[in-house]
């Protein structure tokens, strides 16, 4: 019987301690009835007791976040978008730059850039250091 009343005297000072410390930390908007410091004087005068009133009544539960909006569903964002008409431009100016691109491209080799077969190839990397082809050839 002397033990359990030990164990249940240190769980009374540990509970009365984080009320305390509880209380004492949170800032005066989350305190409800009184104000803080009477707050912190019921729990420190009135031990136990007063800790559990603070945590039933006192302590202001912490507001949830509003509602969180994705991107199409917010108006305002929806209002900074441009309209279709906008984008179907910028399509319409990229197609046209890739078509000039592709009519570059196939008129190239016409105008004779073609590669010079008459110069020899450089060493590779999986050439070894005496010019040999394939690092690995007989000797």
């Amino acid at each position: 019987m002397a033990r359990l009343l030990i164990v249940l005297g240190i769980a009374a000072v540990v509970f009365w301690v984080f009320s305390i410390v509880d209380c004492a930390v949170q800032p005066p908007s989350r305190h409800r009835g009184v104000s803080k410091g009477a707050w912190i004087a019921i729990v420190v005068l009135i031990p136990v007791l007063g800790g559990i009133l603070w945590f039933l009544l006192g302590r202001a539960r912490k507001q949830p976040p509003g509602r969180v909006l994705a991107p199409d569903d917010d108006p305002n964002f929806l209002g900074t978008l441009k309209g279709v008409s906008d984008q179907d431009e910028r399509i319409r100016l990229l197609e046209e730059e890739l078509a000039r691109l592709d009519s570059e491209d196939d008129a190239s080799p016409a105008q004779g850039n073609e590669p010079d077969d008459d110069k020899p190839e450089e060493p590779g990397t999986d050439d070894d250091p005496r010019g040999r082809r394939g690092g690995d050839a007989l000797t």
